[in-house]
């Protein structure tokens, strides 16, 4: 946890005053959510829109002022962390079963900074099974369709029942092993019938902050 959060702190520091503050869901954005209300009591004043149920709940209950996309035009930063990262900083999202509100929030964002621990970077992405949301009508379809991709497709439970997303959806988790070209797999996913969207994040990070378990913290330079 030490090093989800000293990569979580690191992140809050590029946050200024007047900022529309995009906030993740997960662990490490668990860690950058109390950041941000502790920097609110010391004068921060920003506002801010929430990628989950989760992460909005913890928001107001540590004061952070929440806002619609009916009230802004843009987000000027969101800070998130991922499931996996490769060296192009591509990335999987979705661990947490938020990952189309992420990626609304991302997109809508200037600039979008992932945190994660060291153990979250890879040279090549699919290890982590890669989540995607699909509706609940004819699912059982959706997840043949997705096999013909080659992967294992597992829908996710919780309580010995479907995992359900916030927006009333399914995540199916699809064991690839490995990605070897992730900007295709992330629009063959998307074309099918039933899928509302998948956890490949592809070209969307502006930065990434890595905490290390000694207590350090780097920013990553993107390999071309």
């Amino acid at each position: 946890m030490e090093s989800k959060r000293i990569a979580a702190e690191r992140a809050v520091e590029y946050i200024e005053d007047g900022m529309i503050v995009g906030l993740g869901t997960g662990s490490t954005a668990y860690w950058a959510i109390q950041k941000i209300g502790e920097r609110m009591k010391e004068g921060l004043d920003i506002r801010a829109i929430a990628t989950s149920n989760q992460s909005e709940s913890l928001a107001k209950a540590i004061g952070i002022s929440l806002v619609s996309f009916s009230d802004i035009k843009a987000v000027d930063v969101t800070i998130d962390g991922a499931d996996e990262v490769d060296r192009q900083w591509n990335v999987i999202k979705g661990g947490g079963g938020a990952l189309l509100r992420e990626k609304i929030v991302a997109a809508a964002s200037k600039q979008l900074i992932i945190i994660i621990d060291e153990r979250k970077l890879v040279d090549r992405l699919g290890e982590f099974p890669l989540p995607v949301e699909i509706v609940q009508f004819g699912y059982e379809m959706t997840m043949h369709k997705l096999t013909e991709l080659g992967c294992r497709p597992i829908l996710r439970e919780k309580d010995k029942k479907p995992f359900m997303t916030d927006n009333g959806n399914y995540i199916i988790d699809c064991e690839f092993g490995s990605i070897e070209k992730p900007v295709e797999l992330h629009k063959e996913i998307n074309m099918i019938p039933g899928v509302v969207d998948n956890g490949l994040f592809i070209h969307m990070a502006d930065q990434v902050i890595v905490g290390f378990e000694d207590g350090s913290v780097k920013e990553l330079r993107r390999m071309v």
